[in-house]
């Protein structure tokens, strides 16, 4: 898959549909300023800034404990090796298109050897047949929520309750990649709590819906905390200090965890938007979280420089790059503070110039 990068004309826009805003140093620099100097950092995993963090963030998630990390790549491959070594079997279950096997380039095969088997269509969720017909033993699945590379889409929350009771019945350990998974709530109108407890292990991002700089929370029951931190130190993953990242995490997610279900209305008003276009559909056509996909019919290069252009006239960053596929070619859309800040007016306009000038291509 290749892309056409709209950067210099997505960034140089004051507004964006996307996002909370620019990820430049503001987002560290509004933390410190009310921030009393004299408070002491943490030290190699240790002190009041980690420690306090780390047991909030177990008491939000309804687990025992947690540890934070600075990447979420480097907590669930920790994750996933606990877990296969309890079980000594080194297998494990997760989608085609997880972040583990197509990001992370083969990190869970090359440094622990650990076996994936892939789980349903790339293009949809796993679902319970998938898991009950599996043929092979494993150690654990993993379940991605949102699964984001196919627009944010979700199994019915009954579905993860049925998957839970057979794993626990097969003795197979249940894992969540829930870098999303705070966006997850409004759809299935569960707490946080009734969707962790189905899970043996939790991951939750603490940038990409939260907006801090960087790092992640893992949870789970005490044992499972001991032995992830013990392996997060033979990752390298105790810095010195890490209070950067986690005082911004902290800062963040206070002022975004209960934002989601604004977030989620507007994924949806927006999306109605793009879908009203000619030429233009999203996956999921109704969105089910904050995030969704964008599609257009015609191929990058022909769309980017329609883009390039409603961006530099309508002053609203649409997209920051195309990413060209078999038909068509599209772009992710993840709604955050950005999208509520521009007027409804400017809005409405965007779209009817962006309806016209795909018509003409389309003729």
């Amino acid at each position: 898959m290749n892309s056409i990068e709209l950067v210099k004309s997505y960034e140089d826009t004051p507004h964006q549909l996307t996002g909370h805003g620019p990820r430049n140093i503001a987002v560290l620099k509004n933390v410190f300023e009310s921030v009393d100097g004299t408070i002491n950092s943490d030290k190699y995993g240790s002190g009041l800034v980690i420690e306090g963090f780390q047991k909030k963030m177990a008491n939000f998630l309804g687990k025992e404990a947690a540890v934070f990390f600075p990447s979420g790549t480097m907590a669930q491959q920790i994750a996933l090796r606990i877990w296969c070594d309890e079980k000594d079997c080194k297998k494990v279950a997760y989608h085609p298109l997880s972040h583990l096997e197509i990001n992370e380039e083969d990190g869970l095969k090359k440094l622990h050897g650990i076996q994936p088997i892939l789980l349903a269509d790339k293009d949809r969720v796993i679902e319970l047949e998938d898991v009950t017909n599996m043929k092979q033993d494993i150690a654990c699945l993993l379940l991605e929520l949102p699964q984001r590379e196919i627009g944010g889409q979700l199994p019915s929350f009954q579905t993860l309750v049925e998957i839970s009771k057979y794993c626990r019945q097969q003795g197979i350990k249940l894992h969540l990649d829930g870098a999303r998974i705070l966006e997850c709530l409004p759809y299935y109108e569960k707490t946080i709590k009734e969707i962790c407890v189905l899970f043996d292990s939790v991951y939750l991002s603490m940038y990409k819906g939260i907006g801090g700089i960087a790092g992640a929370i893992l949870a789970g029951d005490h044992d499972f905390v001991a032995q992830s931190k013990i392996w997060k130190r033979r990752y390298g993953g105790d810095l010195i200090s890490m209070y950067p990242y986690i005082m911004t995490a902290e800062k963040y997610f206070a002022e975004r965890k209960d934002r989601m279900a604004d977030y989620y209305v507007q994924a949806k008003e927006l999306a109605a938007l793009f879908n009203a276009c000619d030429g233009i559909s999203t996956i999921p056509e109704v969105p089910v979280t904050n995030m969704f996909h964008v599609r257009f019919e015609k191929q990058a290069q022909e769309i980017a420089p329609i883009l390039a252009q409603a961006q530099e006239i309508m002053n609203v960053g649409v997209a920051g790059y195309l990413n060209n596929e078999e038909q068509g070619c599209s772009f992710e859309i993840s709604i955050g503070d950005q999208y509520e800040q521009i007027p409804k007016q400017k809005v409405k306009v965007l779209f009817e110039w962006l309806d016209e000038k795909l018509k003409t291509l389309n003729l």
